[in-house]
This record gives structure tokens, sequence and C-alpha cells, in this order.
């Protein structure tokens, strides 16, 4: 069964790079962003991956964890990790999970049938601290992510949890935001002041992103 949005995310016990980690506690208080990359060994695969670890500051920063899956053993897992590090310019630091009997793959719904194999998708899942699922993506496996996205996703959904406002297309960091639709214009002007909400409609106001 696909997983969906604000649904509970699965829980799993397994081998990682880091040891054996119980996933909900392992990131207990955290948000995670958990991927899978179709193969080790593979070029678009290692270049996501040293990305992930160059990102370390960045996600630590906004409390969140990154744990990758493929469906090679650890051994590979451990021998392909010195490429990593020389391609990204860091060492792995993050936990890679071994998932041969494909047990997170299918509780994830990663497998991407008619593919020819039984190895995983780029599937991205951003996680909260309550263990819901916040945000899901799948990338085919010639196409590589852009982790610049997933960094300004995580930043978008811990300001619209943190105040009344949802952000427009192509928002960044710093940009204004939209008030939220469930507040009313005279409470948004209350709340963020009289002269920083702008009616387009009544339906569209414009604020200044809110420091939360």
């Amino acid at each position: 069964m696909a997983i969906r949005l604000g649904d509970q995310a699965p829980n799993f016990t397994v081998e990682t790079t880091d040891g054996t980690i119980d996933f909900h506690d392992w990131k207990s208080g955290s948000w995670a962003v958990l991927f899978s990359h179709p193969k080790d060994f593979t070029p678009v695969c290692t270049t996501e991956l040293g990305r992930t670890a160059s990102l370390k500051g960045e996600f630590t920063k906004r409390n969140v964890k990154a744990i990758a899956v493929s469906v090679d053993p650890i051994s590979d897992h451990k021998a392909w990790a010195g490429d990593i590090g020389e391609v990204g310019g860091v060492d792995l630091n993050f936990p890679i999970i071994a998932d041969p009997d494909r047990t997170v793959s299918s509780l994830y719904d990663m497998i991407h049938p008619g593919e020819g194999d039984t190895s995983t998708v780029r599937s991205v899942f951003i996680i909260d601290p309550a263990n819901k699922v916040r945000l899901t993506l799948t990338y085919p496996k010639s196409v590589g992510r852009n982790f610049d996205e997933i960094i300004r996703v995580i930043d978008a959904l811990q300001l619209t949890d943190l105040a009344p406002v949802a952000t427009p297309a192509d928002w960044t960091p710093g940009s204004k935001v939209i008030v939220s639709p469930t507040l009313s214009t005279d409470d948004a002007k209350a709340k963020f002041g009289a002269d920083k909400v702008e009616e387009v409609k009544p339906y569209l106001r414009w604020t200044p992103q809110p420091t939360v």
C-alpha cells in the first residue's frame, strides 16, 4: 500500500553502516530524510550520497537526520563509503541501511514495477518528529535529486508548522509568504502588523516571512 501524506511512517529495525537501529528510536525527537538509491557503486548514487554528507551542518541546524537505503549488503555499503567521501569531499556521516530482503523497500513502496530488477527507485520521505510523513518525492533512476529543494521543503514545512502561513510558488527562505486562508485579514493584521499584510485578493494576502 502506498504511503500518503500524514500517514504514520512505518517503523523497522535494520542493520546499517552505523550498526543496528530501530528507526523511530533513532530519529526520536528529530525530523528525518529517508531516501533510497538503486545500487551501490553507481555514478548518480555516489554524487547523491556525497551531497548528503556535505549537507550535514544544514541538516543539523534544522534538527534533521538523513538515512539512506538500498538493497545492497552492509559489506558493499562500507566498501563504497570511500568513494562517497572522495567524490563528495566529506566522509560518509549518516547511516546507510542494508535491505537485501527488501523489507524497508516494500514497507515504503520503493520498488518500481517494470524496471526489470528489484532495486529501489529514488524515493524521498520527509518525516517529522511525531513520525508523520510530511512529503514524498519519487525520481526515476536516471535523474539525480535536487538536495537544495529538499532543504527548501524542510524550511517551508517547519515555517508553516509554526506560523499561520503558506509558501507560494518558487518560495525561498526570507521571501514573502501567504497568509493562511484560515486567518481573516483583520486577524492577520493583528498578528503580523496592519502595515505588513497586503491583500491582493480576498483569498490571497501577502506578508513578510515571520520570525518564529
